[in-house]
């Protein structure tokens, strides 16, 4: 099997889905009506001639065993009225005798929905992975058991992703098997208003090894000063704070294996500089704090550098013939030999109480061959090409290819899953809806009821008891697990 480490973050049917389900509101009762059956004669198959040498490589599901999996999520893997065309690697697991049953739950409840099946000794087989919540937090509750027995991270098809498997271990075991890996968010700007403005390339400058907060954020102050009279100028909106502190290599909540636990780093000297750098962008008038859709509309609002996911650059968002746009990843810290970077993790979690040990592997591996056989990355590569025929080989390169590289050192933030108050963004009631981890790294390009703008120091001293308390329950729950 050929075996190449460019890897797409997702199959476009994937962030179809994803994107769909995102926007809607699924019940937690009942099936999806959008099932396979009703919709045969509309679906688009992948033909057996075009997988059969791929399927050699998948481990077939035996004579006699469950090859259905119960899949519990917001979004279907079938085809759907929505995403009528079946995915490859559910293509291959029906090749293999496997099938995907389909219980629909809400996102906002997903882990309820769980915690009721698995109490009711009728869990599901696969639920979705999430940065929030899902570990460690829900780990140690034992909504979901390690993949060690299906899964080996030193086979050619898993090694690539094995560093970041590892982070995610409890007791020396692991619990996700990383499927795919995306950008989270990127930096898209207007070559046009780059060469009008005088500067130079900011992908030229990545390739170069100079793109870094520096160069980053001299960019944005010399494009705002250069702003005609009564025109105005911004430097940045989106999604982009957490970033900049991540880029560091460390993150606010890190595990420390002397200790055996989890601790926080609210005082670490590199976070000080990162919160230096947002505070200024704020400080400065560079940063443009409303929402923003699509790129488009960023740059009509004279926004130089757009932070967010590629969804907001392409299909009904994509550029047109006449557009000349560039993309980079989020800047490197400058004090830093290594590029780091969070990542958005594509991975099926496998239920604690599911005994389908040999369909959970096949499918596991259908899944993941997708992503790393040449013919099918090529393939998935075309059809992102028809529907955005104006992006650039590099904008792709940034998009989906350089995270997985090898460029890049992938970090977990285990800050986004250790409790609710913590890190659960759907349970928060303070004005913003964040929890405390997701609010420290951008606050400091917030200000408070009286228009003064929060420094690192205030947020440290704020948020430090609750960041400690959280822990210490945290920490006393991971133990009471480990020692089981």
């Amino acid at each position: 099997m050929k075996i190449t480490k460019k890897m797409l973050a997702l199959t476009a049917a994937l962030i179809s889905v994803m994107s769909i389900a995102g926007c809607s509101g699924s019940s937690d009762s009942g099936k999806s009506e959008d099932t396979l059956e009703s919709y045969e004669d509309k679906v688009e198959v992948a033909s057996t001639e075009d997988i059969e040498g791929l399927v050699q490589e998948v481990s077939a599901i035996p004579d006699g065993a469950d090859g259905t999996l119960k899949w519990l999520s917001y979004f279907d893997i079938n085809p759907s009225r929505r995403v009528p065309e079946k995915r490859t690697d559910l293509t291959l697991f029906e090749e293999k005798g496997g099938k995907i049953e389909y219980e629909s739950c809400s996102s906002i409840e997903k882990y309820e929905k769980l915690a009721t099946e698995l109490m009711a000794n009728n869990p599901p087989d696969m639920f979705w992975y999430e940065q929030k919540m899902t570990f460690p937090a829900n780990c140690i509750k034992e909504m979901f058991q390690p993949v060690d027995s299906i899964v080996d991270f030193d086979s050619p098809l898993w090694s690539d992703v094995k560093s970041a498997a590892d982070q995610y271990t409890l007791n020396g075991e692991h619990f996700v098997a990383p499927i795919s890996f995306g950008a989270t968010s990127v930096l898209t700007y207007d070559k046009d208003v780059i060469e009008a403005a005088g500067l130079d390339d900011p992908y030229e400058m990545y390739i170069n090894g100079e793109w870094d907060w520096d160069a980053w954020y001299d960019m944005m102050t010399e494009y705002c000063q250069g702003a005609p009279e009564g025109e105005d100028r911004y430097g940045v909106n989106g999604w982009f704070a957490p970033f900049i502190f991540q880029s560091t290599g460390k993150t606010l909540i890190s595990y420390d294996a002397e200790k055996d636990e989890y601790v926080e780093n609210l005082n670490d000297a590199d976070f000080q500089r990162a919160s230096e750098v947002l505070y200024n962008i704020k400080k400065n008038n560079m940063y443009y704090p409303e929402w923003v859709g699509q790129t488009s509309d960023a740059f009509k609002a004279n926004i130089l550098f757009y932070a967010m996911g590629p969804w907001a650059s392409c299909d009904s968002h994509t550029p047109k013939a006449e557009d000349h746009w560039g993309m980079v990843p989020m800047p490197k810290d400058p004090n830093q030999d290594t590029l780091n970077c969070i990542v958005d993790t594509s991975a099926y979690m496998w239920v604690n109480g599911s005994t389908k040990n040999d369909a959970m592997k096949c499918w596991l591996e259908c899944a993941r061959i997708v992503h790393v056989q040449d013919e099918y990355i090529e393939t998935e590569r075309k059809k992102f090409n028809e529907t955005n025929p104006y992006w650039t080989d590099e904008m792709y390169q940034v998009a989906y290819e350089e995270v997985s590289s090898g460029k890049f050192n992938i970090i977990v933030d285990p800050g986004y899953g250790i409790s609710t108050v913590l890190s659960d963004d759907d349970a928060a009631t303070n004005a913003t809806l964040e929890a405390v981890i997701p609010y420290m790294y951008s606050s400091v390009m917030k200000e408070d009821e009286n228009g003064a703008q929060f420094t690192w120091t205030m947020l440290r001293e704020q948020y430090s008891g609750t960041i400690a308390s959280e822990l210490k329950t945290f920490n006393d729950a991971y133990h009471a697990y480990t020692s089981k």
